[in-house]
């Protein structure tokens, strides 16, 4: 009798539902946001909430930072929530609940040295290899053979270029545990890298060494031949005294670098050496009628201006529309800046010997001449007020 009220009273509760609806269910419309709010089901906790919005992530909120439990409880559940936060690659989330872990103090070594290594973990998958680096020596400093920590400070080791140190980090863990694949590998791979980079630094070392070589060289026969070069911010003064000219030439050649024997144009052209013994310099030509300029890059000091003129003008240039500019009309000067005085090459003398001339100092690497058409209005217009030697 008792089973037949029993089945009544269900099928009359079971009868409700065709009349009424469940109050507390979810909205057909809206079902899987709804769904989305209760943890289990969640795929990613909210950043922010409100606990009247989600009352059981709140509930389970509080009992994760409940300080009424006892540390170690609380340090395993701020563990469990940085996983959690881990494995939605919210490393830096994952990273705040690990560190909170460890403020607890929790006194299980343990559980700190996994707290340590995750947190290792969530730093390397940020990119910082120091951070993780440290809290790995961290994790190994209390568990010696913790072999996550091993790999994880070998593999930041790697990152950070420190074959040597990650190959002793991979010898200490296979003391521990020699058959594990992946300190193997790390091992096998930290090897190849350390080598790769000792042959490296040698090759650098011999290219450093040929490289000073050369320019020793190349400044040597600068010296010799008595060029002077005038570095960036140096001034040169006036006057003929050739014993503080040899001195402020010396204290050039002193100064003086590769780098700063480069040429100003973009081709970044710089005097050499060849294996004849002769000097090619960068040499530019300034035309201030039309504002034009030329740019040899490898002008031989035993060769003539002539040389090089007859081969610029074998064809008149576009913006020389008077067809003035031929070789036989040309005059060729250098500015002393400074005295301001313009002293006239002539184009039959070697780059040399002009170079060689008292007053010429070669600025930035490149001498450089202004050229003229002889006669023109242009000419006696730009030479007026000028000293001329």
């Amino acid at each position: 009798m008792a089973q037949s009220d029993s089945d009544d009273g269900m099928d009359e509760f079971m009868d409700k539902f065709k009349t009424q609806r469940y109050k507390n269910a979810f909205c057909e419309n809206n079902w899987e946001k709804e769904f989305d709010k209760v943890p289990m089901f969640m795929k990613t906790a909210p950043e922010e909430f409100k606990p009247q919005e989600y009352p059981e992530l709140a509930c389970l909120q509080a009992i994760v930072h409940d300080e009424d439990r006892p540390p170690e409880e609380q340090a395993k559940s701020l563990k469990d929530e940085g996983n959690a936060y881990f494995k939605e690659k919210n490393y830096q989330k994952a990273i705040l609940s690990y560190t909170a872990g460890l403020k607890k103090n929790c006194g299980d070594q343990d559980l700190s040295a996994v707290l340590l290594t995750n947190r290792a973990a969530s730093h390397f998958h940020l990119g910082n290899m120091r951070s993780a680096l440290h809290d790995a020596a961290a994790a190994k400093k209390i568990k010696p053979d913790h072999l996550k920590a091993l790999i994880r400070g070998a593999q930041c080791c790697v990152e950070l270029r420190n074959f040597s140190e990650a190959i002793q980090w991979c010898d200490e863990g296979l003391k521990a545990h020699p058959t594990d694949k992946k300190l193997q590998e790390i091992r096998a791979a930290a090897d190849k890298h350390k080598r790769a980079a000792e042959r490296d630094a040698r090759k650098a070392k011999v290219k450093g060494k040929k490289l000073q070589s050369e320019k020793e060289a190349l400044l040597a026969a600068i010296k010799s031949r008595g060029i002077k070069l005038l570095q960036s911010g140096t001034p040169h003064q006036h006057g003929s005294d050739s014993d503080g000219e040899d001195e402020r030439s010396s204290a050039a050649i002193a100064q003086l670098s590769l780098d700063g024997l480069s040429s100003q144009e973009v081709t970044g052209a710089q005097v050499f050496l060849d294996e004849q013994g002769s000097l090619h310099w960068p040499v530019l030509f300034l035309y201030p009628e039309h504002q034009q300029s030329d740019f040899i890059s490898a002008f031989c000091e035993n060769n003539c201006f002539t040389d090089h003129l007859a081969v610029m003008f074998s064809e008149l240039p576009p913006w020389d529309t008077d067809r003035k500019y031929l070789p036989q009309n040309l005059q060729l000067y250098f500015e002393d800046e400074e005295t301001e005085t313009l002293y006239q090459v002539d184009p039959e003398t070697s780059l040399l010997n002009t170079l060689q001339h008292q007053r010429f100092f070669i600025k930035a690497g490149s001498p450089s001449f202004i050229v003229l058409v002889n006669g023109s209005s242009f000419w006696k217009q730009f030479l007026s007020g000028k000293k001329i030697k």
